[in-house]
C-alpha cells in the first residue's frame, strides 16, 4: 500500500534577510535542525544568500557545506588558497566550512544556494541534488524550487525559492518544471 508522505510547506516569502558580519550580503534560512538553532548549535542549516561584494565567508569549525550557485554572473571562490571557478548555475561544490574560504563576483552579485552540517552531527553526508523532471521522494528530505518554473510536491505548488519539507517514510510526488535541489541524508 502507498502512502503518502507528511509534506511540510516552507514559503519563501517572510524569510528574514540576515545581514552577514562582514557586510559582504545576506542570508535567509530556509530550514535547520534543531528548530530555532542558532549558527554555533545547528546540526544542518540550509539557506540561500545573496552575495553582493568580494570579501571571506564566515568560519563554521567542524562544518562541511555545499554551495550551489542560482543567479548572477558567477564568482572565484577561494578555498583554503585552491581557486575554483564558480559560474555554472545549478552545479552543486563540496568544501569544508571551516578552513579560509572567499569569494570574488565576476560581475554582477550571485545568489547562492547552501546546504551546511555538522561532521560530528551526522552520520554521513547529505546529498545535494539538482533536478528536474518527475520522481518520488522518501522523507526525510528537503525540496527548494531554485527556478521560476517551480515544482509540484505532494499536490502543492511551490514557486521560486519556496520549499518543502518531507518528513514521512511513504513517497511524496515531486513534479520538478524547473531546477529543483533535493537535499537528503539531514
Amino acid at each position: 500500500m502507498d502512502t503518502e508522505a507528511p509534506v511540510r510547506l516552507l514559503p519563501a516569502a517572510g524569510r528574514t534577510a540576515v545581514a552577514w558580519k562582514n557586510g559582504g550580503g545576506v542570508t535567509r534560512e530556509i530550514a535547520g535542525a534543531p528548530q530555532g538553532a542558532g549558527m554555533a548549535d545547528f546540526r544542518w542549516r540550509v539557506s540561500l544568500a545573496e552575495v553582493a561584494a568580494d570579501g571571506p565567508f564566515s568560519a563554521f569549525p567542524g562544518v562541511d557545506r555545499t554551495l550551489t550557485m542560482v543567479e548572477g554572473d558567477g564568482m572565484e571562490l577561494t578555498v583554503d588558497g585552491r581557486v575554483t571557478l564558480v559560474d555554472t548555475p545549478y552545479a552543486p561544490r563540496d568544501f569544508p566550512g571551516d578552513v579560509p574560504t572567499g569569494c570574488r563576483l565576476l560581475g554582477a552579485p550571485v545568489v547562492n544556494f547552501n546546504v551546511m552540517w555538522r561532521r560530528a552531527a551526522l552520520t554521513a553526508a547529505p546529498s545535494v541534488a539538482v533536478v528536474s523532471g518527475r520522481l518520488p521522494l522518501a522523507g526525510p528530505a528537503l525540496v527548494v524550487a531554485l527556478a521560476d518554473e517551480g515544482a509540484e510536491i505532494a499536490g502543492q505548488r511551490l514557486g521560486r525559492y519556496d520549499a518543502a519539507l518531507v518528513t514521512g517514510d511513504g513517497a511524496a510526488a515531486l513534479h520538478a518544471r524547473g531546477q529543483v535541489a533535493v537535499v537528503s541524508g539531514l
